[in-house]
């Protein structure tokens, strides 16, 4: 292992021991300040963006957007204490954030100060490098006030999501989310006589059951609008009909699919009030000389598709190119076992850097 292979892996275990979790803002905080301190040690330029407290980490070259924007967040889900603290057992690296997506923020953080070097010692200016990253706070509870309003900040002809796929596929589209509540409303009586009431429980049951025919496509590769009944409340006493219930719907669209039809079609169905939570776009990469010269540039890797979401999504409204990559997990995001293979993650991290002198060099033309 390379001095700057071992730096990442060194990195992501300092990154591994902060509890950077939702509920836990000041150790997001001091995450932060371990960036920003990373940065400044290193003299890279690099600014905040704050959106309703949440803070995302700016570090752009030269004059305007970059060419190509490297997008990683700090942020985990919740975990026992075992799990921040790393350990290696073999070629894989345990803890929370080990393959998401701390490993992202060290990486990219070791390539920009790799090439900014390597420039320095060619009598290049530093500025030039033609990279940015953009590390958010919040990717886990959504991206709102993270990704959302920085890439606002930055245009990129060109964004890599470092925060899914695997070293053979990166991902090229995501499928869209919609959350629903369907809210049920019946009339209380005692459960001794039900006969006097209507069960809010019951009627919630039917309408799920009407639901059934609008996600009934199957395939072989899961391609297809889904859907799953996350949260039920109702009742609130074994002997009383209840007189209200309520169910959390989640459903990932295609590209086949158009959201607020769907809502219509819903409501169509069921009885029950249906309230819209949330609508976010899918995300679709779209082709880009800078999808091909990677592609080039790792043979054995393929293009493919992910049923679950990241922060790419946002791309979708500045028409920005993108992709979605990362080493190999073995699917373990957000378990107790969550790994990253570190032999891919070493071979992620060279493809990427040949990545980065190729469109140093002039590789992709303009604009």
């Amino acid at each position: 292992m390379e001095d700057h292979h071992r730096e990442v892996l060194d990195l992501t275990q300092d990154l591994i021991r902060f509890r950077t979790t939702a509920s836990r803002p000041g150790e997001i905080a001091r995450c932060l300040d371990f960036v920003t301190a990373y940065l400044d040690d290193h003299g890279i330029g690099h600014r905040r963006l704050t959106h309703d407290g949440v803070v995302s980490i700016l570090v752009p070259f030269g004059e305007g957007s970059p060419r190509v924007l490297l997008m990683s967040h700090l942020d985990v889900v919740e975990g026992p204490d075992a799990i921040f603290e790393p350990k290696i057992i073999g070629d894989r690296l345990f803890g929370r954030g080990s393959i998401d997506d701390k490993y992202a923020v060290a990486l990219s953080l070791v390539l920009c100060r790799l090439h900014r070097e390597q420039m320095q010692k060619r009598g290049l200016d530093p500025a030039t490098l033609p990279f940015g990253l953009l590390i958010t706070s919040d990717e886990e509870t959504g991206g709102e006030r993270g990704a959302k309003p920085a890439l606002e900040a930055v245009r990129p002809d060109f964004c890599i999501a470092l925060d899914g796929g695997s070293l053979d596929q990166i991902i090229v589209k995501e499928k869209g989310i919609l959350r629903l509540r369907l809210v049920a409303r019946g009339t209380a009586a005692h459960g001794a006589r039900p006969w006097l009431g209507k069960n809010a429980i019951e009627a919630l049951m039917v309408d799920y059951r009407n639901l059934a025919g609008l996600f009934d496509e199957t395939s072989p590769d899961h391609w297809h609008r889904t859907l799953n009944l996350g949260i039920i409340r109702g009742g609130k006493a074994v002997n009383q009909v209840p007189d209200h219930a309520e169910a959390v719907l989640d459903i990932r669209y295609t590209e086949t699919d158009a959201p607020r039809d769907l809502v219509a079609q819903i409501r169509g169905r069921v009885s029950s009030e249906v309230i819209v939570d949330e609508i976010e776009p899918l995300f679709y990469g779209g082709r880009s000389p800078f999808l091909d010269l990677l592609l080039s540039l790792s043979p054995d890797t393929i293009t493919g598709f992910e049923h679950g979401a990241s922060d790419a999504r946002y791309l979708m409204a500045h028409g920005v190119p993108g992709i979605v990559w990362g080493p190999d997990g073995d699917l373990s995001q957000h378990s107790p076992e969550e790994h990253i293979n570190l032999p891919s993650l070493v071979a992620l991290f060279d493809r990427l850097s040949a990545f980065m002198t190729a469109v140093l060099e002039g590789e992709v033309a303009g604009p």
